[in-house]
Parts: C-alpha cells; structure tokens; sequence
C-alpha cells in the first residue's frame, strides 16, 4: 500500500493493523488494472476517513448514521418525486412545460435520477444507489447555482444556505458504514426493474390527480411519496431505530425536505415538531416493553 494512503489512517489503526491492510491491497491490486486500483484506493480513502470521524462500523457514531441512512433516502427520494410531480402538474395545468430551457430540462433530469437512484438503494443495491442519488442531488444543485448565477454570485452566503441542507441529507447514506448497510430487499432483476419503472410512474400519477381537482394538497402529495418510500425501505429500516440520537437524525431528513417542499414553514414546525417527540417517545417506550431491541448510539 502508498505510504500516503496508509498515512490517512490514525495513528493506532495504522500500529495495529498497518502491515495487514498493506497487504490486502497488494493482493487486491497485483495484476489489476487502472479503474480497479482507483477503486480500491477510493475505498480505503473511505475507510480512513470514517476511522478518524468516528463513524466506522465498531463506533456509536457508525451505528448513528447506518441507522438514518434508509431515511435520508426515502426523503430524498421523496423529495425528488415531489418537484417532478409538481413540475408535471404544472405543465398539464397551463399546457406548456415551464422547463423549456436547456438548465430546467437538466434540473429535472437530476431529480429523475436522484428518484431512481433512491429506490435502486432502498431495494437493496444501496451503495450504487447512494452514490448515484447523491450525484442527481449535486447535479441539481449545480443546475440552480448556475440559474441564479449573477444573484448566487452577490449573496453567496445565501444561495449556499438555501442548497447545503438537501445536498448534505443526500450525502448521510454515503457515512453509512459498509457492513451496516441494510439488506437487499429485492434480489431479482425483474423486480428492480419493475421498482425503477413504477417510481416514475407514481409520480405521473399524482401529477394527474392532482391536475384532476381531487384533492391531492402539497401536504398529502408529499406524504403519500413519503409513505411509499417507507414503505420500500421495510421492517428493517424502521427497526434499526433503537435509540433517541437515532430517531432524531432518522426524523431530520423528513423536517429538511418538507420544509424545501413547502409542507414545513413557520406556522406548521410546532406541530411536525411535537408530533416527532410524541412519536419519539412511543418507540422508545415500545423498545424498552420489546425484548432484544435496546440498543446503543
């Protein structure tokens, strides 16, 4: 292994297990190409770096974000789903697209691929997911910084303020420790077929019904995506929630979205805030009555 990427180690990581990890990588990149040693050169950067934040896989902190991190992918998702679904709803509506420029077709390309990038992960191949949703998250971030150039430019501070939350939301499942990831969910190809063609579906779907007059508000257009979403992430994702931290930075993603979605304001944060503590207090109060379920973190 480069001495530069053994150095990226703290210190008594690289004393206790420096010569092993030196030659795995030498076994893992004897005979291999280009890609494959920047594959696992990105790895070990990874692994490093989770070391000295404290987030690997033996810490609480890593236990944290592994915990949140099926969460922040169905806000995510959700989250993405939304703009496009309002993005067509608008479009039936006035009967012309209001992404007739080449940074509006961009930009919903973005949430088109954060949205599918989200269910990829929550149905099993979470680290490609992840890494994709993050890429469509970053991309639309980039796609509104260069629309609002001249603005961003004189209120930097701002506009910064304005995308930071939901592009560090798609960035938690990225912390998630590998051998913390959630299980897959879905192993056949079929399936995850089915899953990335009925995602974009659905959102279609509300589109329509809510250009239809029946009734589906911003509130309720939200929560429906939401519960589906929650619903794609399973058992497991709600039952990885043991502990209060957990719960908090597993409700966080949910506050920050809906608030970019409009369904979180200044009027409504008391009640989606009580309602969390409520909810926070009941699985905590059904943890400690559920044998085996108390945790750490």
């Amino acid at each position: 292994m480069s001495r530069r990427l053994l150095r990226l180690y703290p210190a008594g990581f690289r004393r206790a297990f420096g010569d092993e990890m030196a030659e795995a990588y030498r076994e893992a990149t004897e005979g291999a190409g280009p890609f494959a040693r920047l594959r696992e050169a990105c790895d070990i950067v990874a692994h490093a770096l989770r070391l000295r934040l404290r987030v690997g896989s033996a810490q609480r902190g890593g236990h944290l974000f592994a915990a949140a991190a099926p969460f922040a992918l169905a806000a995510t998702g959700a989250h993405a789903a939304f703009r496009l679904a309002s993005t067509l709803n608008s479009a039936y509506v006035t009967g012309r697209p209001d992404f007739e420029d080449p940074i509006g077709y961009a930009i919903n390309g973005c949430h088109l691929l954060t949205l599918v990038a989200a269910v990829v992960a929550l149905s099993g191949r979470f680290a490609a997911g992840a890494r994709w949703m993050f890429a469509g998250a970053a991309g639309t971030a980039v796609c509104l910084l260069v629309a609002v150039l001249p603005g961003a430019l004189d209120m930097p501070l701002e506009h910064a303020a304005y995308l930071a939350p939901p592009l560090l939301v798609a960035a938690l499942p990225l912390v998630c420790p590998p051998d913390l990831r959630p299980p897959r969910r879905i192993r056949s190809a079929a399936g995850l077929t089915a899953l990335m063609i009925w995602a974009p579906l659905t959102v279609v779907i509300l589109a329509l019904l809510d250009a239809s007059g029946l009734g589906m508000i911003v509130p309720w257009r939200f929560a429906v995506l939401v519960s589906a979403a929650l619903v794609l992430a399973g058992r497991p994702a709600l039952s990885g929630v043991r502990t209060g931290g957990q719960f908090a930075l597993a409700a966080a993603p949910f506050l920050v979205t809906g608030h970019f979605t409009g369904v979180v304001g200044e009027e409504t944060a008391l009640p989606w805030l009580a309602l969390l503590a409520v909810t926070g207090l009941a699985v905590r109060l059904w943890r400690r009555r559920t044998p085996g379920t108390t945790g750490r973190a």
